[in-house]
């Protein structure tokens, strides 16, 4: 068993006037193909005037993960890192990272996703968009 934080970010397209995202970190303890144990789960939203780049997702994944106390490898899926490679990544990141690689953490960055995706629609619907 191994200590992971799977990440996802919702909301990467225009709203009206500018981008309004939602990035869910996911603090879990998995094996190859099951997750164990969800540890913590953290939710923030951001918004930028401009279309969310490298930098700005490494910002916004660091802002959400300093909130857990829970420790572990960030895993994302490649497409959420503009499919750079890895090392270029993690050499951009406090904390390690990889891309997922099992079933495990497939399974968790999915959890993930159904966090960033209900709380991002759930904003949205408040906040009268």
């Amino acid at each position: 068993m191994f200590d992971i934080i799977a990440i996802d970010i919702s909301g990467r397209h225009r709203v009206d006037d500018h981008y309004f995202m939602v990035c869910a970190a996911i603090a879990a303890s998995v094996t190859a193909d099951h997750v164990e144990k969800v540890n913590q789960i953290n939710v923030r939203s951001f918004t930028s005037e401009t279309a969310p780049d490298i930098p700005l997702v490494i910002k916004m994944i660091e802002d959400t993960i300093a909130e857990l106390e829970f420790e572990g490898t960030i895993v994302t899926e490649a497409g959420d890192m503009y499919n750079k490679p890895r090392w270029l990544i993690n050499s951009m990141f406090r904390e390690d990272f990889k891309y997922q690689e099992s079933l495990g953490e497939r399974r968790c960055i999915e959890i993930a996703h159904h966090v960033s995706l209900s709380s991002r629609k759930l904003l949205l619907r408040e906040m009268d968009f």
